[in-house]
């Protein structure tokens, strides 16, 4: 062996030793292997259960999600048999509209890549800005979340999300959909002085119309540039927003007030986007509108108090069951707020607080699974334990969407056993430890 076969050798020798161990919460690129979970209550994602079900899974995939008690299983077929008796299995809870892995400490501007300067940034990617080694995300993998839309901010037009699941190496590795849908921000018809004040002065936006008409103007210019074969020059504006004018990309238009509604709702089949409504608090007040046009709406902040005073105090909780008995389609979100980062770890107590207030429990989890897969037009892969689809989903020792009985004990992405061990529980238990509390 020469010196440089050598050499060679002990740098592969040593790149081994740094990459072998792996990393908390990542995973191979390509699992494989198989495995049957028995006996558990199967909550599906669109509204059905099985009771006593079996569910198989091989190379990454669901290959049998059936009732035990009338199909006949052969375990040897497996490579490990998992017993769920007595627990519940649900579909991986997917985060939309969340600003996760771009925000890691609120209050320190330099781990802040959610928004950046300007009123009309179409171009803007969050995907290549998505931080897989932030320690908020194993607290919300250890809470079911396992799938996120992940948004830029700021602005009229903030930029493309993508959607990822919260498991990976790095951003490609963790990509589900690419640049998948245009963010932007209707024009409030009013202001008030702070979130923080009762009762709080409303004042008309006196440029409500003036910036509403430029938005437009925006959108036939960008729409006019999309039908030129070759345009001259190059906008890279405008060379990002051609998706949305043949309809491989969504529009997700952020309002609030059922006026702000009917005219983004005015906005979108003008264009002929499709769109959907992010927070869209008032929708339960022009559910006929929505219902013409089918318009899928993304709730908000099921744990809020209304805006005004002379709102019910409980019409957050009131709205997810009044749209489904209105027949639109909706789905349920922490939201991209300041803090919503990491309180998106609640987002299935947001879904549960809905069912005292009217919404059937299994239209509360497909709120935060199927329907949202559906929305974000992933139904084909995810969000639902349906055989084909990509075995991305969680057991549970309680209902999921009670914070005193929820207790996750493990989760798969896309087969793959996920770590449900994170930062502050290690804390939790060094602390315990040191003090002989455990």
């Amino acid at each position: 062996m020469n010196k440089l076969t050598t050499t060679l050798l002990i740098a592969l020798l040593l790149l081994i030793g740094l990459t072998g161990s792996p990393v908390q919460g990542q995973q191979s690129p390509s699992p494989k292997g198989s495995f049957l979970l028995l006996g558990a209550v199967a909550h599906l994602g669109n509204g059905q259960v099985i009771e006593n079900s079996a569910i198989g899974v091989r190379d990454g995939r669901f290959t049998l999600v059936a009732d035990a008690t009338v199909i006949r299983i052969n375990p040897a077929e497996y490579d490990t048999v998992i017993t769920g008796t007595g627990q519940h299995v649900y579909p991986g809870f997917i985060a939309a509209v969340s600003g996760l892995g771009l925000i890691e400490i609120g209050a320190v501007r330099a781990t802040n890549d959610a928004s950046e300067v300007g009123d009309y940034n179409p171009h803007i990617r969050s995907s290549i800005a998505f931080n897989t080694d932030s320690k908020v995300l194993p607290t919300l993998r250890n809470n079911g979340i396992l799938i996120a839309q992940v948004i830029p901010s700021g602005g009229t037009i903030s930029g493309f999300s993508s959607v990822v699941h919260l498991n990976g190496w790095n951003w490609e590795d963790a990509l589900m959909a690419e640049d998948d849908a245009l963010h932007l921000h209707w024009q409030q018809l009013l202001s008030r002085e702070g979130w923080w004040v009762e009762n709080a002065r409303l004042e008309s936006n006196e440029k409500y119309h003036t910036n509403t008409d430029k938005l437009y103007a925006f959108f036939e210019e960008a729409r006019a540039y999309a039908q030129n074969p070759s345009p001259a020059p190059v906008n890279l504006r405008f060379e990002a927003m051609k998706g949305i004018f043949d309809g491989s990309k969504k529009v997700f238009i952020r309002c609030y007030e059922a006026k702000e509604i009917a005219e983004a709702v005015r906005f979108g089949e003008a264009f002929g986007l499709d769109y959907v409504l992010v927070d869209a608090g008032q929708a339960w007040q022009v559910t006929d509108l929505l219902k013409q046009y089918d318009v899928p709406v993304i709730l908000e902040q099921t744990h809020r108090l209304p805006p005004y005073g002379h709102s019910d105090v409980d019409q957050p909780f009131k709205t997810p069951a009044l749209l489904k008995a209105a027949g639109v389609r909706f789905g349920l979100s922490v939201g991209s707020g300041w803090d919503a980062f990491w309180q998106t770890r609640n987002l299935s107590y947001h879904a549960g607080q809905a069912v005292p207030f009217g919404l059937d429990p299994e239209v509360a989890v497909a709120s935060i699974t199927g329907n949202l897969a559906e929305i974000l037009g992933l139904e084909a892969r995810c969000g639902t334990l349906t055989s084909g689809l990509e075995a991305t989903f969680l057991l549970s020792e309680g209902d999921v969407l009670d914070m005193r009985t929820s207790r996750i004990t493990h989760a798969w992405i896309q087969g793959q056993a996920v770590d449900l061990d994170d930062h502050q529980r290690v804390l939790y238990r060094r602390y315990m430890s040191k003090y002989g509390l455990e």
